[in-house]
């Protein structure tokens, strides 16, 4: 998981890691809260962003905004939920709280990820889902579109259901700090 070379990332002034290997879109339209890493061959699109009827871009520049310490695993893919109006493809924001872990090989469609969340690896989230705080999803997990977690559970299967009720006392190991100091 952790990198060979120190030059393999590049940090920045907020103190986000990023892998000189990662593929990502539509800079400008992307957030990072800070002290966030994401590793190789992750694609964040930034550019598909709404539009408006014209062709333009709307006044909401933001197509993907992640919190503090938020960690995304080699190979997984983050791009903002789409629906088709009147012909046309129509893209929404993608927002993710603090201490958010992605798994390796996941992709996230979902509409708003809350804080102290783990997505196990390979997992599929869908489209316009959300995710309350302090959930942890199991690997190869796949999410039904427009699913509701609610705080504290514990997700599992495909289709995805709430398996467990997560404690309190389990819900304090969900804090990427530890993760951020390793790379």
């Amino acid at each position: 998981m952790p990198p060979k070379s120190k030059g393999e990332y590049i940090e920045t002034d907020s103190g986000n890691k990023v892998s000189r290997k990662s593929q990502i879109y539509g800079t400008q339209n992307i957030i990072l809260g800070g002290k966030s890493v994401i590793q190789a061959e992750v694609c964040l699109r930034g550019d598909l962003k709404r539009t408006s009827t014209d062709g333009k871009s709307s006044s909401d520049k933001v197509a993907i905004a992640l919190g503090r310490y938020c960690f995304l695993s080699a190979h997984c893919t983050l791009r903002p939920p789409s629906k088709v109006y009147s012909g046309a493809v129509v893209y929404f924001p993608l927002k993710i709280g603090d201490h958010v872990f992605i798994g390796a090989n996941t992709i996230v469609e979902s509409a708003n990820i809350g804080s102290h969340v783990e997505i196990g690896e390979r997992c599929i989230i869908g489209k316009f889902t959300i995710i309350r705080d302090f959930v942890k999803i199991l690997p190869d997990t796949v999410m039904p579109p427009t699913m509701v977690v609610p705080s504290f559970s514990i997700v599992a299967g495909s289709p995805a259901r709430i398996v467990a009720e997560m404690g309190e006392a389990a819900a304090e190991g969900l804090d990427c700090r530890e993760r951020y100091r390793s790379i």
